[in-house]
């Protein structure tokens, strides 16, 4: 099927539409991911692709099942992925660092069909495989117990390399993103065939990437950030997608920009902070980064500075979620606005909305954020309540705090159940973490509101210290000096409260839901 279909007759198929293109560009014979083994082309990575589709139907993998992906970032996984939508089955990649109980309740959740496994976390299965009153197929690649699986050469041999797409209609669901969990249970985030269709747009408009470019993503590609903007953007744009084996630390990271050179690099604060301590100013692979961008939650502006002063680059950073894949805030990489989330990239629409309902038009006025993109999802798996509450009208309501300023950059305030009224004014948590993080030896700050006896909400303040041995009295002061200094008075936390680390999903994202639970357990 050509991959513009779509204009010509309303049917298409989102691996088409992903390797397609590529392929159309004459681009077989150039490598389409690198760093895992051997390079694989993109004319070797189609062969993988139909091979593993066609095995999936000998196995009666039907139309619409959903086919979950327990694996390392590979060739063989992002075949078994864009295979799972060829033949018009489900693509979820799940999280590798998934408890055992949590495995279960996305296979229960799902009712998935089939499991493809890595053999290195077989166990996370094996562990639940007795409970399970329907258990899926399961396949794994490498040697290991297998649980009652089938090797994936086993589950291959014999198949064609060569197999005709499954027609979808562009609103059909083509794959599934676990949400990572930052207020709760995951849930299930439902995308469509159509919403590929933007994935290069971001590499080739914004950041010139051309067919031979390579492109690195540190964070896995069950991660919507890597996902979209390697897996689909890298490839829909014959970019060459960088591949790093085993769970991403700054030494590793290092050691694959060094061997591989990447022209974009996509990360999060989190690994930048972590690669700054590991000397990533002094790497000649950086120096051959073109643009760095980041994503995932907020950049610090103080981060941001580092990075610059470190690198000589700067970090562009932007926003996206799991439900819309894709970023629609970014800074432009020759117009940075430090602390800001960048401006509506042209495919997106975005506004603001007031607590009246009605749209903000001024500067610097806080709202709740809405956008509408062509990528966004078409809903959450079995849960229509929570889907009528983010969709409505066609627009998405992430239950994000905004503002933007006078030249049209946006601002992410926290999350709406984060923003809190003080004194009949709405305080900002970011506003006084960004603060709070200048303080020379702070390394991290979270705010979240503590509710008291009295009913009213108390701001705390909680922090990890650059220096785990120095005194936390000492810091604590320090910490107020600067906040009293900068902010108003109904700003600052009265409380603050120190740890050795703050609690996150296993993407990076704070979890300020539990920093909550601990403090009014009196656990902090």
């Amino acid at each position: 099927m050509s991959f513009d279909n779509t204009a010509r007759c309303g049917a298409m198929n989102a691996a088409d539409e992903i390797i397609g293109r590529p392929l159309a560009l004459g681009l077989a014979d150039q490598p389409a991911i690198v760093g895992a083994g051997n390079p694989v082309t993109y004319g070797e990575l189609e062969a993988m692709v139909n091979r593993t589709g066609n095995a999936m139907k000998a196995h009666g993998v039907a139309r619409g099942e959903r086919v979950l992906f327990l694996m390392d970032d590979s060739p063989e996984m992002v075949a078994a992925y864009l295979g799972t939508m060829r033949i018009g089955a489900v693509a979820v990649a799940l999280n590798v660092r998934l408890a055992p109980r949590d495995v279960r309740y996305v296979i229960e959740d799902s009712a998935c069909c089939l499991l493809f496994v890595d053999a290195e976390f077989a166990h996370l299965y094996q562990e639940i495989a007795a409970e399970l009153a329907d258990p899926p197929q399961v396949v794994v690649r490498g040697a290991a117990p297998r649980a009652g699986g089938v090797p994936l050469e086993d589950f291959l041999a014999g198949q064609a390399d060569t197999l005709a797409s499954t027609p979808a209609a562009p609103d059909d669901i083509a794959f599934w993103v676990y949400s990572s969990g930052t207020t709760g249970r995951p849930k299930a985030v439902m995308h469509t065939h159509a919403c590929v269709l933007i994935a290069d747009r971001m590499e080739a408009e914004y950041f010139g990437v051309r067919p031979g470019d390579r492109i690195f993503a540190t964070s896995k590609m069950f991660f919507g950030w890597a996902l979209g903007h390697s897996l689909m953007g890298g490839l829909r744009c014959g970019a060459t997608v960088v591949v790093a084996p085993g769970w991403p630390d700054p030494v590793r990271i290092l050691g694959v920009v060094d061997t591989h050179r990447p022209a974009l690099f996509f990360s999060t604060p989190v690994m930048y902070r972590n690669l700054l301590r590991e000397g990533a100013g002094a790497s000649e692979g950086f120096r051959h980064v073109r643009h760095f961008l980041s994503a995932g939650e907020k950049l610090p502006e103080t981060l941001y500075q580092s990075w610059l002063e470190e690198t000589g680059k700067p970090i562009v950073d932007g926003i996206g979620a799991s439900e819309t894949i894709f970023l629609f805030l970014v800074n432009e990489g020759h117009a940075q606005r430090p602390g800001s989330c960048g401006k509506p990239v042209p495919w997106a629409e975005v506004r603001l909305v007031g607590e009246d309902g009605a749209d903000i038009t001024e500067p610097d006025v806080p709202g709740q954020i809405a956008i509408r993109t062509p990528s966004q999802f078409s809903g959450y798996w079995k849960l229509p309540e929570q889907t009528a509450k983010s969709l409505r009208g066609g627009w998405y309501f992430p239950g994000d705090m905004f503002s933007f300023d006078r030249d049209g950059y946006w601002y992410h305030n926290g999350r709406a159940d984060d923003m809190l009224k003080i004194s009949g004014q709405w305080v900002s948590p970011s506003e006084i973490e960004a603060c709070a993080m200048t303080t020379p030896d702070i390394a991290e700050a979270v705010v979240v509101g503590v509710p008291q006896e009295d009913g009213l909400t108390r701001l705390v303040l909680v922090a990890v210290a650059k220096d785990p041995s120095a005194s936390h009295s000492r810091l604590s002061s320090q910490v107020q000096d600067t906040l009293m200094a900068s902010l108003s008075i109904y700003k600052c936390p009265r409380t603050v409260r120190f740890v050795d680390e703050l609690p996150r999903t296993a993407t990076g994202k704070i979890q300020k839901f539990r920093i909550r639970e601990l403090l009014q357990a009196g656990r902090l």
